[in-house]
């Protein structure tokens, strides 16, 4: 993405690193980062939740700026459940992983990837996953607003009707831009995708490991093509799930995003009305779509409990778009609001799924933080509003509130730079890509294009639509992930596996809204969906 610094991470071990006060591995001023020694220890607790005993955290430091390694430096906070067999022949070395964003928590995902590889693999792996500089519990954690207040409900309509509503909401994204650049002036320069690559490769060296394995999805992918394009020595094994475009990085992305957002939405709409029994919104898409947006429009002037507006409606139901799991739960609400004018399940569903709190804000600093620096972005206005309008009326559900999420980029305070052109190389083993074939989120066209970067690798297709393929249930996606991490085989040529079955409409909204939030809980494709669409 950006450019390659000439210093390197790997600078001659000049002298032995130590502890400091706080517990923090860290190097003495010679040495190199890579000269850390990593500390376990317990993982706090956390509120409502039992820490099991296996998990380890520790925390990594890393230079601000690779270019000044000596310089200041920042933490990442990391955690690990090591491999149950010994370093033997059975063990497989260190698992790093990443859910995307970019802002999202690699450590939320650590449980759920060692539970979840397949034929014990979690056994044979040391399975790490990490905070990137800004997220979590990484030092410094980013947040540029207070988030009971920005996004206290109903918020304005993201799709503008008047000359008014845009002025508004552009002053929103230009106060968000301003805010975080007022606080965090010193870091921005710095919250890159290329640094965060270069933060693995350290983490990599303070664990000792001469090459990692690497699982990423979504825009960990991205992150994860970036770390072998600079690193491909230091790469063990390389699954790419849910992949990025690399030729749209980011503003281009975000529009194609908007129209796979679409076609998926329509897919929601046409489930819908095959269930018509079940929901009584109308037995065509034609009748369906009319029936949203005519909710959405009138969530406009007469919010859902004075709540869910038309804004909190396209938070919540673009979980969708990610998953068709939570299409039940969405059908019902809105057939109980249409059908019978209760507003309660719609509440629900967004406090369940749509409503942001400090978490969210703090992936929102980031995601801006690394999307605005790592790539120039239009800053005419005028070029935003002509490519919307156009693009809202083939693709409405999206194109305006996916332009708004964004919108700060354009207002950013430091300047995009020139994105790193990612590539394979002869030091790189073969890598896995995995991908689902109406992936909204990360389009398969964009796969496509990041598969024929990597000319040694191999493709495994989903031929369902839901964001991030693995570790799903999906036993023929699955069995090629074990292949490779077991011992790097890959399919002989691109394979299919046939998606899984379209959801079942629930019964009755009572028992399946209880069975649903007991189940989100236990269920670990949940937790991944929850932390891809942040």
């Amino acid at each position: 993405m950006k450019r390659v610094f000439s210093v390197a991470v790997g600078i001659a071990v000049l002298v032995a690193g130590v502890v400091s006060a706080d517990g923090v591995a860290s190097a003495g001023r010679g040495a190199a980062w890579g000269a850390q020694q990593v500390v376990w220890g317990p993982c706090p607790a956390k509120e409502g939740k039992t820490v099991r005993a296996d998990l380890e955290c520790a925390t990594v430091r890393v230079p601000l700026d690779y270019r000044d390694p000596w310089g200041q430096s920042i933490k990442l906070a990391i955690n690990r459940i090591k491999a149950k067999v010994s370093r033997d022949g059975n063990h497989l070395g260190t698992l790093l992983i990443n859910p995307g964003g970019p802002g999202a928590s690699g450590r939320d995902l650590t449980e759920f990837v060692s539970n979840g590889l397949p034929n014990r693999l979690g056994e044979r792996y040391d399975v790490v996953g990490f905070d990137p500089r800004g997220v979590g519990g990484s030092e410094p954690s980013l947040h540029c607003v207070d988030p009971d207040t920005y996004y206290r409900a109903p918020r304005p309509d993201a799709v503008p009707h008047t000359a008014g509503d845009e002025s508004r909401l552009l002053a929103r994204a230009d106060e968000y831009a301003t805010r975080c650049g007022d606080l965090w002036a010193w870091m921005l320069p710095h919250l890159t995708t290329e640094n965060s690559a270069r933060d693995m490769d350290t983490i990599r060296a303070a664990l000792g490991e001469e090459k990692i394995s690497y699982l990423g999805y979504s825009y960990g992918t991205y992150l994860g093509a970036v770390y072998a394009t600079l690193f491909p020595q230091r790469v063990r094994r390389l699954v790419m799930d849910s992949t990025v475009n690399p030729e749209g990085v980011w503003y281009r992305s975000n529009l194609g995003q908007d129209v796979a957002f679409e076609r998926r939405h329509r897919a929601f709409l046409a489930w819908t009305a095959r269930h018509n029994d079940v929901y009584r919104l109308g037995g065509t898409l034609k009748q369906t779509s009319f029936a949203y947006y005519a909710m959405r429009d009138r969530l406009r002037t007469r919010p859902a409990g004075g709540v869910v507006g038309p804004s909190e409606l396209d938070d919540t139901f673009t979980l969708g778009g990610y998953t068709d799991r939570v299409w039940p739960e969405f059908a019902r609400a809105w057939s109980a609001y249409v059908r019978k004018g209760d507003v309660q399940p719609l509440v629900e569903a967004y406090n369940r799924r749509g409503k942001n709190d400090a978490d969210d804000e703090n992936g929102y600093a980031v995601y801006l933080g690394v999307q605005c620096r790592d790539a120039a972005w239009p800053r005419d206005w005028a070029k935003w509003r002509t490519d919307m309008t156009r693009l809202h009326r083939r693709a409405p559900f999206l194109t305006w509130p996916n332009a708004w999420f964004n919108a700060p980029c354009a207002f950013w305070p430091v300047k995009g730079g020139t994105p790193v052109a990612v590539h394979g190389s002869p030091k790189l083993p073969p890598v896995l890509f995995l991908q689902s074939r109406d992936d909204a989120a990360t389009p398969y066209r964009g796969a496509l294009a990041m598969h024929r970067r990597f000319p040694r690798s191999g493709m495994v297709i989903d031929e369902g639509g839901n964001h991030g393929v693995s570790l799903a249930g999906n036993r023929c996606v699955d069995g090629h992930l074990a292949a490779y991490l077991a011992d790097g085989t890959l399919p002989a040529r691109t394979v299919s596996c046939a998606a899984l079955p379209d959801p079942a409409p629930a019964a009755h909204m009572a028992a399946h809204m209880t069975a649903h939030t007991t189940a989100r809980g236990a269920q670990g494709h949940d937790r991944l969906t929850d932390v891809l669409s942040r």
